[in-house]
């Protein structure tokens, strides 16, 4: 069985979800539910970001202790991705005692001098200090005056000036600052990292999806120009990691130093010693990372999987938005897994999504414009949601979030389309065959090869699939459909995945009114191939269901209920396999339900 592990960007706990948190922790989701439609054994991990000066000053603007207000914001995101069905397996919370340990276990690693002791998988010593002067590696102290952003918490280089000399708003207030702080050494491996990207490209394993963006990272990699600081004093900043004691008192860990490390202390089975175990690997089944209670899961679903051997899992594809590539994950990230002995083939990929915009603007709290995750699902339902932020945005680029558009997308897609679709199958194959489906012969099919054909030109002119696509039958025609959808999302593009299952919707609609099964049930020579037509359309709805589970995982289960399908494994996740999306499930003589409307279409009109 392969093994897939997904990572998301930790939030930072300094205020409410917004949209682009909802977006990104779906996107997740649904890729996380693909893969064990698959068959894959899956690891989910996300969470939150609890350090920092930010979240220090804006708990004093409170008057209520770090932890607290942290404990507060972390709320509102388990509760949001609990109706959002965002079914993650374990959450990172960078409070946690266990990911304390291992953030401290790992800077004292990169301090020490082991040399002859530890040896990566190539023999290579793992020892950190520099045989010529016994100095770390990895890490130095050095005092430091310069200009230091506050939001962005870190000091800054005349490059990241405007035009006109000064540093913009991104970085503002910006405070001169002189201070002694630990380094880790970024500038002496620019080389090694210019020549993973191009290698990874040359084999055609990008280091970064979409593709486009790989310039984009070798540009800042080029234009790299100093080490990380990754302490800050702390006489400014309390609440954070403390270095260790053999640093000497009075240093925290910079934030991004202690967020980016999640990816391995909340991994299964990551022990940060190349020999002793140092860091807490509290992780049975059942325990979260921190504040957060365990994550929610399907009705009776077991999906969590065993801890088993680190290496299983790892590399991670880390689900990132392109605000957060550079340099953090882009830069930062890779050097930090080198220096602690990753390979350049055990480099994780990353994921790189885009914004929504408002009219083409970022949202930002100072324009008032932040968009409510939690309210719109209250409003339109999950799901709504859900299909919106899949559809209406493709992989890796920008778009403008839209009410009118989700309500739109909504009643085309999934009111008008897909739920009449399902309505009209089942109250035709109650009336005319009392719910009861008859299995067809292999050569049989209710359209003549010129239906198809027509078929096939009117989708192909509308631009849903490409003109390489031909069906003969709906046989043909599923199977057409789910390669198409299973090489969008192995290419993690949910956008095509979701218009390619429409094209299936579309299709069979069309039929329907081709087929005309209410004439030919009037016409004494025709009405025994309505068993033919019922057939194909129930069967059609159930391949329908597999496909549309990873986006919407309580429309699969719907249908599926209507369908009298599986109905001893109602509302689990094992209900739903890739391999059963294949023409012919349904067996001869199965009796379907009742029709019930599963998209009632929305009315209310945006604020």
């Amino acid at each position: 069985m392969s093994t897939f592990f997904i990572t998301t960007a930790i939030d930072y706990t300094n205020g409410a979800p917004h949209i682009g948190h909802a977006y990104e922790k779906v996107l997740a989701d649904v890729l996380a539910r693909y893969h064990r439609l698959k068959g894959d054994e899956v690891f989910f991990l996300t969470g939150v970001d609890q350090h920092g000066q930010k979240v220090q000053q804006s708990a004093e603007k409170q008057g209520v202790a770090p932890q607290q207000f942290v404990d507060e914001i972390t709320a509102k995101f388990v509760a949001l991705w609990e109706k959002l069905d965002v079914h993650y397996d374990d959450w990172a919370a960078t409070t946690a005692p266990r990911h304390k340990d291992c953030v401290r276990a790992i800077l004292q690693r990169l301090w020490d001098q082991r040399g002859g002791g530890a040896r990566d998988k190539r023999g290579t010593d793992l020892g950190e200090q520099d045989p010529a002067t016994g100095a770390s590696r990895w890490l130095y102290k050095k005092t430091e005056g310069g200009w230091y952003s506050v939001r962005q918490e870190q000091f800054l280089t005349d490059k990241e000036r405007g035009p006109d000399g000064e540093f913009g708003p991104a970085w503002q207030p910006v405070e001169f600052r002189e201070e002694e702080n630990f380094y880790f050494r970024l500038l002496d491996h620019k080389q090694w990292l210019l020549d993973l990207i191009d290698a990874r490209s040359r084999a055609g394993r990008p280091l970064v999806v979409p593709d486009y963006r790989v310039a984009e990272l070798r540009n800042a990699v080029e234009k790299l120009e100093s080490d990380l600081c990754i302490s800050r004093p702390a006489s400014r900043l309390q609440w954070g990691i403390p270095f260790p004691e053999s640093f000497g008192a009075g240093f925290v860990t910079y934030v991004w130093f202690d967020a980016l490390v999640n990816y391995l202390s909340f991994a299964p089975g990551y022990d940060p010693a190349p020999v002793a175990a140092v860091c807490d690997r509290r992780t049975s089944a059942g325990e979260g990372g921190g504040s957060a209670p365990p994550p929610p899961t399907e009705i009776g679903d077991g999906h969590r999987p065993p801890l088993q051997d680190f290496r299983k899992w790892w590399p991670a594809l880390h689900v990132i938005g392109k605000d957060i590539l550079i340099p953090a994950h882009g830069v930062y990230w890779p050097i930090m897994l080198k220096a602690l002995g990753f390979g350049d083939d055990e480099m994780p990929t990353l994921l790189v999504h885009g914004w929504w915009n408002i009219a083409g603007a970022k949202m930002s709290k100072s324009l008032g414009n932040i968009i409510d995750p939690d309210a719109l699902a209250d409003k339109y339902g999950p799901e709504a949601l859900r299909y919106y932020l899949m559809s209406d945005i493709a992989t890796g680029r920008d778009a403008d979030f839209s009410e009118e558009r989700l309500i739109q997308r909504y009643n085309t897609d999934l009111a008008n389309s897909l739920g009449n679709l399902l309505n009209r199958t089942l109250s035709m194959a109650g009336k005319y065959r009392d719910g009861r489906l008859t299995l067809p012969r292999p050569s049989q099919s209710s359209l003549s090869p010129n239906d198809y054909e027509v078929l096939g030109q009117q989708i192909r002119a509308a631009g849903q699939i490409p003109r390489t696509v031909t069906f003969h039958d709906f046989a043909a025609l599923a199977d057409s459909s789910l390669t198409l959808v299973t090489r969008a999302f192995d290419e993690c593009r949910v956008d095509l995945a979701i218009g390619f299952t429409n094209y299936l919707i579309d299709v069979t609609n069309r039929a329907v009114q081709m087929m005309e099964p209410w004439v030919r049930f009037k016409d004494p020579i025709l009405r025994a191939s309505i068993d033919l037509v019922l057939y194909e359309l129930a069967e059609s709805l159930r391949i329908i269901a597999i496909l549309i589970y990873p986006v919407l995982p309580r429309a699969a289960h719907g249908i599926f209920d209507q369908l009298n399908w599986k109905m001893n494994e109602s509302g689990r996740s094992q209900r739903f396999h890739l391999d059963d999306a294949k023409w012919g499930g349904l067996p001869d003589g199965h009796v379907l339900g009742k029709p019930t409307p599963l998209f009632p279409r929305i009315e209310a009109q945006p604020v």
